[in-house]
């Protein structure tokens, strides 16, 4: 009989926790902003996940500098021109992109700022046929109007994110069994 109190409760705790799974798309982009937290940009920390149609993650990226740039020898500045960190940052869509060692026809893209014009075009390129999004703050831009024309033009689909899913990762919470 004791056995049976005792596995009871880690029966229950069991069935509790496989109610809470979450979604798939709650699932990648969790990792998209996970992968934004590698990020040294002081501003804006994007990050990106690539799925295919198996949902398995094929790349991932968050927005840095340049293999072999040492990041603090370069400049991280809200400026233009040559001091500012426009001209150097690779967006975590394309270093997810580039860091794919697979085809991406068909694949989504799930990233955590809408994509630029000039991600937009990689992703055209690559074949990504969807992007998930969670953030569009700069949806006025010229930029991103011209990356929803491109996007639109090539059939490109894309969405929101819109979730109410709260995700707490806490390592000192993790024991071993």
């Amino acid at each position: 009989m004791e056995r049976l109190k005792y596995i009871s409760p880690t029966l229950t705790e069991r069935t509790t926790k496989q109610m809470q799974i979450i979604n798939w798309d709650d699932y990648f982009m969790a990792v998209a902003y996970i992968s934004s937290l590698r990020s040294k940009d002081p501003r804006t920390q994007v990050g990106a996940c690539i799925v295919n149609k198996s949902n398995r993650i094929i790349s991932t990226g968050y927005n840095g500098m340049p293999n072999n740039c040492e990041d603090s020898k370069m400049p991280w500045q809200n400026k233009e021109g040559l001091e500012g960190k426009y001209l150097y940052v690779v967006h975590s869509e394309q270093n997810a992109i580039l860091h794919a060692k697979v085809d991406l026809t068909d694949c989504i893209i799930y990233t955590t700022l809408f994509p630029c014009n000039e991600c937009s075009k990689s992703i055209i390129q690559s074949g990504i046929s969807e992007i998930v999004y969670l953030s569009d703050k700069y949806n006025n831009t010229e930029q991103t109007i011209a990356s929803r024309f491109i996007l639109d033009m090539a059939g490109v689909k894309y969405r929101q994110l819109i979730s109410n899913t709260k995700i707490e990762v806490n390592f000192n919470n993790i024991t071993q069994n």
